[in-house]
C-alpha cells in the first residue's frame, strides 16, 4: 500500500494509534518497535478491539487484508504525517531548547487558541513517535498548529523538520542539557541550531529572544527575525515582582496597542518564567490577537504535571519542578530560591540524568551553589550527589527522602523539590 492510499484511508478513519491499551474502534493501529517493546506482537489485540487496519514491519504477523505490511511501521508513520502536514497552508510553530520549551508551548497555545483553532503538542508527546501522532492529530478547519521538538542528540531536530515542516521556530534556549547526547554545550547549539537551519532554507521566520547573544548569532542569515527580550528588541518586558508568582510588564511592542498588557498577573513561579511569557506576547500580537485576550490567556494559565507548580500542603508551600532537571535549570531554579522572602526554606533536589563525564563536575557545581546560601535543610537524593563530599542529607531515592520528609512534620515551611524525570521527585509528596 502507497502513502497517498494509507492516506485515503486515514482521511476515512483520522485516528492513529501506537497502544492497544488506548486503542479505539476504528483506529489505525501502528506497530512499533523500540529498545523494550514491539507492537507487531500486539496486532491481532488489535484488530479484536476494533482497529480498521494495522501497519506492521513483520510479515510473520500478517493476519489478514486487514494488516498492511511496510518496510519501516515508524517511518510510514512519519511519512503519512509528511503527507497530512502538505495538505495545510497554515503557520506551524516549532519550538524547542533546552529549558521551558513545554511552558512556552502552553503559553502561545493559550494565546492564540483565543482566537483561533489551534492544535498542539499533548503533553511531552515531542520526540520522533510523539511529532508526528501529533502532525496527524491536526484536523482540517486547523487555522494554526503548535510543535514541540525534543532532542538529546543531534540530526534529531532536522529530522523533525523533514515532516512538520514549520514555518516558524522558536528556539527558548541553549544550556546544560543532555550534554552526554549532544556532545557538550556547542553540540546542543548545534543540534537544537537545526531548527533555525530549515527555516533559514525555507524562508521561514523566527522568534528570537535578544537576550541571548547565542541566539543572535544563530539567526543570522534568516530573512524574517523577530525580537523578543528585556532590552533592544521588538518586544520588550521587564519583570515586575516575582515571590512566589512572577509579574510582568510590557515596556516595548510594534503594536501600539501593547501597553495595555501593563502589569500581567501570572500563576506562573520563578523569575526564569519572563522569556516564556514575552515569547507568547511576541506570539500574540504577531498574529494578531488582542492585548486583552494575551492578557487574559496569560494570567489564567495554570502550570501542571510538575513544571514550576506552587502546591500547598497544610501550612507549607511547595515549589514542585520535578517534571526535569539540566545543570542550567537547576541553577536558576536555585537561584530564583534563594530570593524568595519566605522563611524557613527546604531544598530538596534529585539527580540531574544525561551529563556523561560532566556529571560529577555538574553535580559539584550545584553543591557550590547552594553552599553560598542559608537554608533551613537540603536534601540530595540519588547519585552522584552521594559521590561528592558535602554537609547536607543525602538518600538513595525519592521514596526514602519521603520517608524523612513525613517523619519531620514541618509547619509554615516553604520547599523547592526539583531533578531529572526518572528520580520521580514527586514521589516525596506522595
Amino acid at each position: 500500500m502507497s502513502i497517498e492510499q494509507l492516506y485515503q484511508l486515514y482521511q476515512q478513519h483520522p485516528q492513529v494509534q501506537t497502544d492497544t491499551r488506548q486503542l479505539k474502534h476504528g483506529d489505525i493501529f501502528f506497530a512499533l518497535r523500540g529498545d523494550n517493546f514491539n507492537g507487531n506482537l500486539f496486532v491481532a489485540k488489535a484488530l479484536e478491539l476494533g482497529a480498521v487496519a494495522a501497519v506492521i514491519d513483520d510479515p510473520s504477523c500478517y493476519i489478514d487484508d486487514r494488516t498492511v505490511l511496510v518496510t519501516d511501521a515508524l517511518q510510514t508513520l512519519q511519512q503519512l504525517a509528511k503527507h497530512h502536514r502538505e495538505q495545510f497552508k497554515i503557520p506551524f510553530i516549532a519550538i524547542t531548547g533546552s529549558n521551558g520549551k513545554t511552558t512556552s508551548k502552553e503559553l502561545a497555545h493559550a494565546v492564540l487558541s483565543t482566537t483561533y483553532k489551534i492544535y498542539t503538542t499533548q503533553g511531552n508527546l515531542n520526540n520522533h513517535i510523539g511529532i508526528p501522532l501529533t502532525i496527524l492529530r491536526v484536523q482540517y478547519d486547523a487555522e494554526m498548529a503548535v510543535i514541540e521538538m525534543g532532542a538529546n542528540h543531534q540530526k534529531e531536530i532536522e529530522g523533525y523538520c523533514k515532516y512538520a515542516l514549520p514555518t516558524h521556530g522558536v528556539i527558548t534556549n541553549c544550556g546544560k542539557a543532555h550534554l552526554e547526547g549532544f556532545g557538550g554545550e556547542e553540540g546542543v547549539k548545534k543540534g537544537k541550531g537545526e531548527l533555525y537551519d530549515f527555516i533559514r532554507t525555507h524562508k521561514g521566520t523566527v522568534f528570537a529572544n535578544w537576550d541571548y547573544d547565542y541566539l543572535r548569532t544563530m539567526s543570522e542569515g534568516i530573512e524574517k527575525v523577530i525580537t523578543y527580550g528585556t532590552s533592544h528588541a521588538d518586544y520588550e518586558g521587564i519583570l515586575l515582582q516575582a515571590d512566589p508568582f512572577i509579574q510582568v510588564k510590557i515596556e516595548k511592542t510594534p503594536n501600539p496597542l501593547g501597553h495595555e498588557l501593563d502589569n500581567i498577573h501570572t500563576q506562573l513561579v520563578g523569575a526564569y518564567n519572563l522569556p516564556n511569557i514575552l515569547l507568547a506576547v511576541a506570539v500574540g500580537l504577531h498574529f494578531k490577537v488582542s492585548p486583552a485576550r494575551i492578557k487574559e490567556a496569560i494570567e489564567n494559565y495554570t502550570p501542571s504535571n510538575s513544571r514550576s507548580q506552587l502546591v500547598t500542603k497544610g501550612n507549607n508551600q511547595i515549589i514542585l519542578d520535578a517534571y526535569n532537571a539540566n545543570p542550567s535549570s537547576m541553577k536558576l531554579a536555585i537561584e530564583n530560591f534563594a530570593t524568595l522572602k519566605a522563611s524557613p526554606k527546604v531544598l530538596m533536589l534529585g539527580a540531574m540524568m544525561e551529563l556523561g563525564e560532566a556529571s560529577l563536575q555538574e553535580h559539584q557545581a550545584i553543591v557550590d551553589l547552594i553552599a553560598e546560601h542559608q537554608w533551613h535543610n537540603v536534601v540530595f537524593v540519588g547519585s552522584p550527589f552521594d559521590k561528592i563530599p558535602h554537609p547536607y542529607l543525602q538518600f538513595p531515592t525519592a521514596a526514602v527522602a519521603a520517608t524523612w520528609y513525613q517523619s519531620q512534620h514541618f509547619e509554615n515551611t516553604t520547599f523547592l523539590i526539583k531533578g531529572s524525570r526518572s528520580m520521580k521527585m514527586e514521589a516525596i509528596l506522595a
